[in-house]
């Protein structure tokens, strides 16, 4: 049907579109050379705690062309989380992006349908759909194909509607039309780096991961340190407070695909409900939520420690 790089790019971009996703930026596939000495840094002054499984598959983290065969383009896109609608306030916090369902799925099946697009109207086309659960550095590949850039909270940042978005990735072995990086617009801005209830943020750009509120209530699986009382401004899943007082995210809009949308109860459970949270009401205002990763007890475990 297409028979160029360009063509073969405005298609895939057209069909991202229709299946919803916020935008896409496509990149040749290849080693980061700029990224390597910053992961091998972060690794080796332990900025993963104990997310082990960050120092695994190193090598494959680089290079796209180690994870599918003969790699040509990234695909990167944009999945808006932004909801409409927001916890009651009187609440112990979850991220916004658990609202809804776990967004794996979600996004899965819109790259697997993406691919099958490609692959019927192009032809034979290889490749492999990647949501943050593969060793692939989604925010540098999605700044490289000019989705955005990397702000000072590490998040990938864009002008038109801010950070609450999910990056996920195509690696196919199709040569297409590469998009080209943006500026940063962060300028002297630290917002970010100033409201970090942990000073998670220790220069701009890298965020010690041993130290993110997040890390504490979703990886640690043993309890959170003494020291950490009182600091966590009541954040019981995940944190946004980086997100929330970026100037950028003046401009999130509310999404519109359904998966996302949250369970009425989540809205208006108090911290009192929280507090007496049993695990059949867990298991039923919870079901398919990112906040299984935590499990019960490890939600029980937060919310004790936020007493």
């Amino acid at each position: 049907m297409f028979n160029n790089k360009e063509k073969y790019s405005q298609f895939i971009k057209s069909e991202a579109k229709r299946l919803g996703f916020l935008s896409c930026g496509i990149s040749k596939a290849g080693f980061l050379e700029e990224e390597a000495p910053r992961l091998e840094h972060w690794l080796n002054n332990q900025m993963n705690g104990q997310m082990s499984y960050m120092e695994n598959n190193f090598d494959k983290r680089l290079n796209p062309t180690l994870l599918v065969d003969d790699a040509k383009s990234v695909v990167s896109l944009l999945l808006n989380y932004y909801p409409s609608e927001f916890q009651n306030e009187d609440s112990y916090k979850i991220s916004k992006y658990a609202y809804g369902q776990d967004y794996h799925f979600v996004i899965k099946e819109k790259l697997k349908e993406l691919l099958f697009s490609i692959q019927s109207t192009i032809g034979e086309v290889s490749g492999r759909a990647f949501v943050d659960s593969a060793p692939v550095l989604d925010k540098a590949w999605a700044a490289k194909s000019g989705l955005g850039w990397i702000g000072k909270n590490s998040n990938l940042l864009t002008q038109k509607v801010g950070s609450f978005y999910f990056i996920a990735e195509l690696i196919i072995d199709l040569e297409l039309e590469y998009d080209h990086a943006v500026t940063d617009h962060c300028g002297s801005c630290t917002a970010c780096i100033d409201s970090c209830p942990t000073q998670a943020i220790v220069a701009p750009h890298v965020v010690d991961g041993s130290k993110c509120i997040s890390y504490f209530t979703i990886e640690l699986k043993e309890n959170i340190p003494p020291e950490m009382k009182g600091k966590f401004d009541d954040w019981a899943f995940g944190c946004d407070v980086c997100q929330d007082v970026c100037p950028w995210n003046r401009f999130s809009k509310a999404h519109n695909e359904p998966f996302f949308n949250p369970n009425p109860e989540l809205l208006s459970m108090s911290k009192k409900d929280w507090k007496e949270l049993t695990e059949e009401t867990f298991k039923t205002v919870f079901k398919n939520s990112p906040l299984k990763r935590a499990k019960f007890d490890g939600l029980k475990r937060n919310v004790t420690f936020l007493k």
